[in-house]
């Protein structure tokens, strides 16, 4: 069992990473219910783990209930929000409580969110069951559902209680499911960690095909990366926080496009964005040409859309940009962006030209 802690004052917790945790969660959870029934937040795709952690419970004679909701970035969504809501008060959910987010980052978004706001915050514990959410969503509070306007643009910091995470839970993922989950796996490397990202290239096939050692240690080391930019900067007021969104406004803008009907995962949109990052920075006279070419490339060996054309968008600059005028980010009239001197040297930049950033993604090869 490896544990990570989130040094956050009173708002401290740990992550628990190791095999097989879920059957055993109820000895972990038991001191946090305090006697009290948990209800636990599933998407309707972890029904074999939503038995294995209700079972623990259980034999931990920790009471639950269960409420599911549908899988896909859909239900990041106001109806359902207030659909979750709604069920939650009506099992007498009370303040002193906590709800178990059980799936990938979109559960976990959605319910830390509800968390948040219900009855003005019920504690939460996040058991994520994707790769995506393991390495990154699950960790560090950031909580919300998607607008019209474009993603997570409404949502809260919460922090959580405690996050399990079980990495055999991933045995039962699609296969594009873990690839896109493993492009934040490499954002680790390629923001600050270049011999991280070196280990990605060198081990990452072995996790993408179900390795054990490969990918916990990948698991590890990316939660211990996050936990320690979050400890720093909790409510990302000091920049460094901000360095988890790299590939993030290119990315988030190709999903925007999409319309979030699962032709392009999360994943897939943070991989094309990295490497729309890593180019613009090479336009920028920033980045070494090569450093770019090797993360295309890398991303490319996982199965990832390695840039605007693979991700299978057509649209103008213009009208991604236009996505881009909703980031949550943009501050003053001006969005910063994450760029790259080179692997593992990300930083923020507040001067970028929205119109060159057009330009330059209507240059891309189609």
């Amino acid at each position: 069992m490896t544990v990570i802690p989130v040094a956050l004052g009173a708002r401290s917790y740990d992550i628990v990473i190791e095999d097989g945790v879920l059957s055993r969660a109820g000895e972990l959870l038991s001191p946090i219910a305090h006697g009290r029934r948990m209800v636990i937040v599933a998407d309707a795709g972890v029904g074999a783990h939503l038995t294995t952690l209700r079972t623990s419970l259980t034999a931990a004679g920790v009471a639950s209930e269960a409420v599911s909701i549908a899988a896909g970035e859909g239900s990041k969504s106001w109806a359902t929000l207030e659909r979750l809501l709604d069920s939650l008060l009506a099992l007498g959910i009370e303040r002193g409580d906590h709800i178990v987010a059980l799936g990938g980052g979109v559960i976990g978004d959605l319910v830390g969110f509800a968390a948040a706001i219900l009855k003005r915050g019920c504690g939460f514990v996040q058991v994520p069951t994707t790769l995506l959410a393991q390495v990154d969503s699950s960790v560090g509070g950031k909580t919300g559902i998607n607008a019209r306007a474009g993603k997570n643009l409404v949502g809260a910091f919460h922090q959580p209680a405690l996050v399990l995470i079980d990495p055999q839970t991933l045995d039962t993922l699609p296969v594009r499911e873990v690839r896109a989950g493993y492009a934040e796996v490499v954002k680790y490397g390629l923001i600050d960690d270049p011999d991280f990202f070196e280990w990605c290239e060198a081990h990452g096939e072995r996790l993408l095909a179900g390795d054990p050692d490969a990918r916990t240690h990948a698991i590890a080391r990316s939660v211990s990366a996050k936990a320690r930019i979050v400890g720093e900067d909790e409510y990302e007021t000091k920049g460094r926080r901000a360095l988890l969104n790299l590939g993030h406004t290119f990315g988030h803008a190709l999903e925007a496009e999409a319309g979030y009907d699962g032709t392009l995962l999360h994943g897939e949109g943070v991989a094309a964005g990295m490497a729309l990052a890593f180019a613009y920075s090479v336009r920028r006279g920033l980045c070494p040409p090569d450093d770019a070419a090797r993360v295309a490339a890398h991303l490319r060996a996982a199965g990832l859309p390695d840039g605007l054309a693979a991700s299978g968008c057509r649209a103008s600059g213009a009208t991604l940009v236009g996505h881009m005028l909703h980031d949550k980010k943009r501050e003053g009239g001006t969005l910063p962006f994450l760029l790259a001197r080179g692997i593992g040297q990300t930083f923020l930049d507040r001067s970028v030209d929205l119109t060159d950033v057009a330009d330059f993604l209507d240059s891309q090869p189609s």
